[in-house]
């Protein structure tokens, strides 16, 4: 991918205070599109587009919740007021919440519907509107999993929300290639982050089982989404690229 590929771009991603999201945020600015940068956490948002702008991108944060509406609104009308357009929404933020099915509580599936389903399905609404408003066409990316593909234990929630995003891309063609706006999914699989690598058996054990030799890295999935979003992918819509060193081909089980 050329450098600068993004210049002229304005793109908001959400959950990107840190891992996936941040890496995102801070390859697509400094390629140079600017970057809205959100976090649930007002410290993990301001830091990382303190980093971004230290780096040479461009980027502001606001902290808040991805599923709410009202707040997406808002995230756009920022977007906007402070870049005068937006051309490209990553929904990255979502929230797993392992458990067992036969147990698994209601407020749990909520909060991960809310967040996963709900928060994707209107950043990608309030988003075409305004590329439609502009005239200009764009580009929409959910974040996906290899859990929407692959069984894998105490994620049946998960993996039914992230199978749902997959659904809404290829849905969204239909609704949105007139306005020239692509809409695709990228589905990470064993990804090397702060909060996977809390988990001090990680690294070795998806090491032993991804066809690859290794789990992938932030970089690895951000490669994949900025070709998705760029100018060079204009022309793919409704598709999904597994980042995952071969593991679904396979499935082996870490358990």
């Amino acid at each position: 991918m050329t450098s600068n590929n993004f210049t002229g771009q304005v793109a908001i991603v959400t959950g990107a205070g840190q891992g996936i999201g941040f890496e995102i945020a801070k390859q697509i600015s400094l390629q140079g599109a600017a970057v809205l940068i959100n976090d649930v956490s007002p410290e993990l948002a301001a830091n990382a587009a303190e980093t971004i702008n230290r780096l040479g991108g461009i980027c502001i944060d606001l902290a808040g919740d991805a599923a709410d509406i009202d707040f997406i609104q808002q995230m756009v009308d920022t977007a906007v007021q402070q870049f005068g357009k937006l051309t490209i929404a990553i929904a990255n933020a979502g929230i797993t919440l392992f458990g067992s099915f036969l147990d698994y509580p209601a407020q749990s599936l909520q909060s991960v519907m809310n967040l996963n389903l709900q928060g994707s399905f209107f950043l990608a609404q309030r988003t075409a509107k305004q590329i439609i408003k502009q005239k200009s066409g764009g580009s929409i990316l959910f974040m996906s999993s290899v859990t929407g593909h692959q069984a894998h234990q105490d994620l049946a929630a998960y993996g039914m929300t992230k199978a749902g995003l997959e659904m809404l891309a290829k849905s969204l063609v239909v609704e949105l290639s007139p306005y020239h706006i692509t809409v695709n999914t990228v589905a990470p699989g064993a990804t090397l982050t702060e909060r996977t690598m809390e988990d001090a058996s990680y690294k070795d054990t998806w090491s032993r089982i991804t066809p690859m030799g290794r789990p992938g890295t932030v970089q690895d999935v951000a490669n994949a989404v900025l070709f998705l979003v760029s100018p060079q992918a204009t022309q793919i819509t409704g598709q999904n690229i597994v980042v995952d060193g071969g593991w679904s081909a396979v499935s082996a089980s870490p358990y």
